[in-house]
Parts: C-alpha cells; structure tokens; sequence
C-alpha cells in the first residue's frame, strides 16, 4: 500500500536525470545507510532521502539500508514506506512512491562486509558508470569505528564519503583519539560531522543578513551590540534516551556540538568567498578566540525527576540543562558576552538567536516617556522552520505627547513565494556531503579547539540545581545574565501573515 497521493508534489518523471542546477552534473551515488531502522532514519533520513531522490536536486541515487534487524528488501520497504507515510510533510503518489522503492535495498548487518558490499555493487551497476559513495552513520557513538572498520574490510573507502552524527568525542583526549581512528582509514575530506542546526534555512540566513546589507554589516561589532543571546529550550524529556544522556549531559549534548556552531556563524569574520574552506577556517578562527568557559560562567540544572527516569542514576549528577557565559577575546567582540541556554522539560520549545544592540542616550526625552523601560532594540533570529527575522525598536505611540512604545518589523520565509522551496535540514546537508560541501559541517580541527577551551568546567563543574519541569530553569539563571534579562518568554509573540 503506497501512501496517499493528497497534496503531492509534482517529482520528475522516473529515470530522468536531475541536478542541482541546469549547468552542474553530480556523480550518481550509493547511499549507505547504517542504522537504517532507527529512530533518525525513521523520522528524518528515509523521508528526506524520498524527497531527494524524487527531486530535480539530487543526482540518481540507491540507497542501501543496514541495521541489526533480520529484514530483506522487501520488509525494510514496507518500513520505510510507513516512515515516509508518518513523517514526511509531503505526500507521494502511489507511482511516486513505486520509483522510490525499487531504490531501495536491505542487508542485515550479520551478514558481515562482504555482503554488504555484494549489496553495494549491485546498486552501482544499476546506476551506470562513475558512481560514487555516501555512508551516512545514523549509530550510536560507540558503534561509529566499529562502521568505519567495516567499511575498511568491504573495500568501501574509496570513491566514498562519510557522514558522522555527534556527539565528536566527549572532551579533549576522547575527540583527538576519534579523529586520529577516522583518519587512519578516511581522508579529512571525505568526512563530514554532521550539524542539523546549521542545515537549517535560517541558520544560513545570518550569513546573508550579515554580509549582504550595508545596514547591518558595519554595526554588527561591539560598538554597536550590547551583548547576545542563543536561547534553545525543549519541551521534550530524555525519549527513551537515558543511557546516552547518562553519559553526556545537555553539554556535551547540545553545546558543542550546536549552539557554540551557531555562535561561530554569528560572531565570524567576512569569508574571503562563500566556499567551504574559507567559511570554515573563518568558524575555527572564532573557536580558537572564545575564552575557556569557566565555571562561574555556567548554571547547570536537572529536571525535578529526572533522577527517577529508567536508566537514570539515583545520584546522577548530570545535568538536564544548561546555561553559560562566553567570551570571544578579538577585537570584534572584546567585551561582549554570548549568553547561551538549552534544557530538557522546559516551558517552550524554542530557538532564538537575539543580537541586543547598546542603547542611546535617553537625555532628550521627557521622564515617563517609556524610552528604554521595554529593553533594548533586539535583532532576533527564530531558527525553527519557518525561518523568522524581527527587528524591535521604540516609535512614538500615535497622540498627544511624546509617549514611546517597542515597535518591531517581521519577516518570515511563509510570507515569500518560495516557501515551498525550502530544504527539512537533514536534506539539504545530505545534499552538500553529495557536492562535497563542508561548509555547513564541523572540522577535526573545531572541534578540538571547543573540548580545549570546555577543559575548566569538564574538571570542576558547578553542581547541578534542580528545576520544576515545564519552567525556565533554575533562578540562578537571572544571576548569570544580569543587569541584562532573558528574551524568553517573549514579551510579544510573533505575528502570523493573514490569509
């Protein structure tokens, strides 16, 4: 049964050739997928991979799923089916779906190398001449060497790349040591640490509203920004996910791994283009600069409960939420503090980056005007999705008097007549490891650079203070960031586009 062909989209015709755009060929490839009944593939990879491979962006693709789950081809396409027909906000046809099926290939993963790569050859000679290969690692970091040395002895290296899910070590020693075993069998270009925040569209989004707009681009230094936020609060709780958590934290975890990437795409310098390796190496300037984070800088905090969860030490010290102060010590940012914060059963689920611009002189206006009692001029970032940018700032409220209000001008991605063009993260990233496009994944050398500079808390961190679920986190929150104050909550909420 193919799912419902409502709302579908209009995919080229089976056994066209597409590209990524009219001029650009791209090699056709085998996706291997590891970890291929999980938890990431069933919600994520399978329906982004459909959509692919349906599209006019991907080149020609077969997709090799391996898990340890005893399925042939025909039982993992019926998972796969349901998975797309459950997660993926768009509907196929029931033809639609027939090509993307017969793209798809199952082997156990105790049939060892060599039936992996019997599996792997046969989706090449579908393909043609000039194949190349992409193993995607959708497996828990203990089992992520353990792929890489299968790999190895099914002759799967060359003419492959590798896509690694976080978290890259736990510290210092750990990510050196991974690194150091990645690069005994894969080049350090063909690897590609994977981050789905910076997949997203408005995470790319600070690029262009930075260095495109001569309104922005000469303020945006400590001059101009009092300091800034990177706020990303879940509601969601552990999901069945204690021993891993048990064993990283919202840190290791979300850290990182994905807020201090998003703090590197605020806080860079202009790339000399917009390639990988420029953008890159103008991310690992910002990582060698930032300050090792101290503990008095952080609140660390764990959900009431959480020590009750299964799987969850009675004494577990871990911490379910985070919150810190950074520093980056170049003349950019001399002085300006990053704050950032993410927790687990929290009251929203949000994520915001908020540039707070210094404030002006108040001495012109009369007292009681309301200048400066709403907060300074934000410049707010909403990295859901829907792509959202607001800009608030005081304006005289209409009538007598000089009374002023916080005034703000929105813009969401909805509002365009390109909406529908809009890459689900895992897809676009997917994409570029195809094109062999670093620029939105994580190097060896950043990486190392942020476990450096997490060496003070790694070795003494403050302990843990506990916060009712469906709050913000602990009161000491308040403490960190002040005089300044938290943009979550909002004091208004984002305005939707009426119909």
């Amino acid at each position: 049964m193919a799912p419902s062909n409502e709302e579908s989209i209009a995919y080229p015709a089976p056994g066209a050739r597409p590209s990524r755009s009219a001029t650009e060929h791209i090699a056709p490839h085998v996706v291997v997928l590891f970890g291929a009944t999980g938890d990431l593939a069933r919600r994520k990879l399978l329906p982004g991979l459909t959509h692919l491979a349906l599209s006019s962006l991907a080149p020609e693709i077969q997709i090799v799923g391996t898990s340890l789950e005893d399925f042939d081809d025909e039982s993992f396409r019926e998972f796969a089916r349901q998975a797309v027909a459950e997660f993926s906000s768009r509907k196929l046809t029931a033809e639609q779906w027939a090509s993307f099926a017969a793209k798809i290939h199952y082997v156990p993963q105790s049939a060892g190398p060599e039936a992996l790569a019997a599996a792997v050859s046969q989706a090449e000679t579908e393909l043609g001449q000039g194949v190349l290969r992409l193993h995607y690692l959708s497996v828990p970091p203990k089992a992520a060497l353990a792929v890489i040395d299968m790999l190895r002895h099914a002759n799967l290296v060359e003419r492959s790349r590798v896509i690694m899910e976080k978290p890259f070590g736990t510290d210092l020693d750990s990510a050196i040591a991974l690194n150091d075993q990645l690069h005994e069998t894969f080049f350090e270009s063909q690897i590609f640490r994977i981050d789905h925040f910076l997949g997203k569209e408005p995470a790319q989004n600070i690029l262009a509203f930075r260095f495109a707009n001569g309104l922005f681009e000469p303020i945006w230094n400590r001059n101009f920004i009092d300091h800034i936020q990177i706020d990303i609060p879940e509601t969601l709780g552990l999901d069945r996910r204690a021993e891993f958590y048990e064993s990283t934290g919202a840190y290791k975890d979300m850290v990182v791994t994905h807020l201090f990437q998003v703090l590197a795409f605020v806080a860079m310098e202009p790339p000399t283009a917009l390639e990988p390796r420029s953008i890159s190496e103008e991310k690992n300037k910002v990582f060698r600069s930032m300050l090792p984070v101290k503990p008095s800088d952080v609140v660390r905090g764990q959900y009431q409960g959480y020590r009750d969860e299964q799987g969850v030490a009675p004494d577990s010290d871990t911490e379910t939420f985070i919150a810190l102060r950074a520093h980056i010590d170049n003349w950019r940012w001399a002085g300006v503090p990053f704050y950032l914060r993410t927790g687990k059963k929290m009251a929203e689920g949000q994520r915001i980056i908020s540039i707070a611009f210094r404030e002006a002189p108040k001495s012109m206006f009369p007292s009681g005007s309301g200048v400066g009692s709403q907060g300074p001029d934000h410049l707010t970032f909403d990295l859901a999705d829907a792509s959202k940018v607001s800009l608030s700032f005081y304006g005289k409220r209409p009538g007598p008097g000089m009374r002023l209000d916080k005034l703000s001008m929105q813009f969401a991605t909805q509002e365009t007549d390109r909406a529908a063009d809009v890459l689900e993260a895992y897809e676009r990233l997917i994409l570029d490891a195809m094109h062999g496009d670093h620029t939105l994944f994580t190097t060896a050398e950043g990486i190392e650079s942020l476990w450096e500079r997490s060496i003070p808390l790694l070795d003494d961190p403050p302990a843990v203070k506990t916060y009712p679920k469906g709050t913000w986190g602990p009161n000491a929150i308040h403490q960190l960031i002040a005089p300044h104050a938290w943009r979550l909550p909002f004091e208004r909420v984002w305005r939707e586009r009426k119909s």
